[in-house]
């Protein structure tokens, strides 16, 4: 049966079962994007499955056309991934031999200090990739890419200023997983569905089993060496490895199967969490000894199904900077107290408080015997506390005195939480619990602040420190904010 397979199926190591019939560059999902000439076109994605490398493309090839005459503004929700975005188009340019010059980062507004990865075409037009503050728009006309735009930390900000831009002639191109049910890029894609399409995109969706159906885990399986263990997977078991893999279900079917989270059924919004995630490129986890200003820690205790994990937040000027985040699962309570200790004997820590509840209780009372009543308080989870805890933690993200990193576990643990009320009328919160926890860096987190709001002390900015760290966290906060 093997001869009458082409040459690329017969010389495939991989265990894959979707082969196309030649060898392909782009997938048939890929093409279908590219070939697309629609004026406003928008894409909800599964992750990583290769549109914003095809979306290049089809850039690098308008702009190869003698006739085009628009600049492109390809925006991305972080500084890194507009450099990738500009490689991948030079690399294309390249591909195609068109005489393209990489002007490397540009200055385009130095009243506003924005910035642009920038590659010019013989024609004289440009791709300009930048970064995701959506004031790079303003006064700028061409054609517009808004990737991962539901990403962004207000996504209606970023429409609203870059669709003016394309009034002259240009198009616009949006690119996104799902970040929420109250999500801008969801209210879009929900007009397209059930509201009669009235901005008059062509929209389409590609979930993880669409693109394993269309040749993906094929094209994954070329390029990963022959002894990586995916190479011996077929498209149900990657499936099932992907699915595994995530959080929890629900972080699963948004990244990866189109289905945005319910935020009317979560505590935290993503909207309020991702608005209060450091940038990829902040230094947020720095050494605890180098801290001047006072610590504060939380921390939720488990041992076999439930994580111990330990939360420290810098606090400056009402602000919690999270500086460290420790998870175990499976370790002893002396590997557990051991990693506590040492961030409790440095000096700058004012308070600590932890989860007194079943484990906790003699961790708890351990750590309070050695470090002192007033460095350590055991907190006990009965209802009326964790609405205690829970509620200034929210009150955190919604007054965005709260910074916390970048990590869908986090992300996954802070969204778990669901407020319910008993027949009693009693409020009760309550998470499921999986291979993540039971939201334990969520309680961990809350239980931190509990420890700052406890205390009278406000950190105060410290020159030798501000200059590299606080200083730049506080004026990204002036600036992000102020949108």
């Amino acid at each position: 049966m093997t001869q009458h397979l082409p040459e690329h199926a017969r010389n495939f190591k991989g265990k894959a079962q979707n082969i196309p019939e030649s060898d392909v560059f782009f997938l048939p999902y890929q093409d279908k994007w590219i070939a697309d000439r629609a004026i406003m076109k928008i894409m909800e994605k599964s992750r990583r499955i290769g549109i914003s490398y095809g979306t290049s493309y089809e850039l690098v090839r308008e702009h190869s056309r003698k006739e085009s005459n628009l600049d492109t503004w390809y925006s991305s929700r972080d500084e890194a991934t507009a450099r990738l975005n500009i490689a991948d188009c030079t690399t294309f340019a390249r591909a195609l031999d068109r005489g393209a010059e990489d002007l490397g980062e540009q200055v385009i507004d130095a009243n506003e200090h924005h910035s642009a990865f920038s590659l010019r075409f013989s024609n004289a037009t440009n791709i300009h990739s930048v970064a995701s503050n959506p004031d790079v728009f303003a006064g700028k006309g061409g054609n517009v890419v808004l990737d991962e735009m539901g990403l962004r930390r207000d996504p209606r900000a970023v429409f609203a200023i870059a669709a003016p831009s394309t009034d002259w002639g240009g198009s616009m191109k949006i690119i996104s997983t799902h970040r929420g049910t109250h999500n801008y890029f969801n209210e879009l894609i929900q007009g397209i569905m059930h509201k009669g399409n009235p901005k008059n995109f062509s929209h389409h969706r590609v979930t993880l089993q669409d693109a394993l159906d269309q040749n993906f885990l094929w094209k994954i399986q070329t390029k990963l060496r022959e002894e990586d263990p995916r190479m011996q997977m077929d498209e149900a078991e990657y499936f099932d490895y992907i699915r595994n893999r995530a959080p929890d279900t629900e972080t699963f079917l948004q990244e990866y199967m189109c289905q945005p989270s319910d935020d009317n059924a979560a505590f935290l919004s993503y909207d309020l969490i991702t608005a209060c995630e450091y940038e990829l490129a902040e230094p947020w986890e720095i050494p605890l000894h180098d801290i001047l200003n006072p610590l504060y820690v939380g921390v939720d205790v488990g041992r076999e199904h439930d994580l111990t994990v330990i939360w420290v937040y810098e606090k400056v000027g009402g602000v919690f900077f999270t500086r460290k985040v420790i998870t175990m699962q499976g370790e002893t309570f002396d590997a557990q107290e051991h990693e506590l200790y040492q961030i409790l004997a440095l000096p700058g820590v004012r308070r600590c408080c932890i989860d007194n509840t079943g484990l906790g209780r003699q961790f708890a009372e351990r750590a309070q015997k050695r470090f002192g009543p007033y460095k350590v308080e055991p907190v006990n989870f009965t209802g009326p506390v964790k609405e205690e805890l829970a509620y200034p933690m929210r009150a955190a993200f919604e007054d965005h005195t709260i910074r916390i990193p970048q990590s869908e576990k986090i992300r996954a643990d802070l969204r778990a939480i669901k407020k319910e009320t008993t027949a009693a009328g009693n409020i009760r919160f309550t998470a499921d619990r999986g291979k993540n926890g039971h939201s334990d860096r969520f309680w961990a987190a809350a239980l931190g602040i509990h420890a700052g709001k406890r205390s009278g002390t406000i950190g105060a900015i410290h020159p030798a420190r501000a200059s590299k760290f606080t200083r730049a966290m506080q004026a990204r906060r002036d600036r992000s904010f102020s949108i």
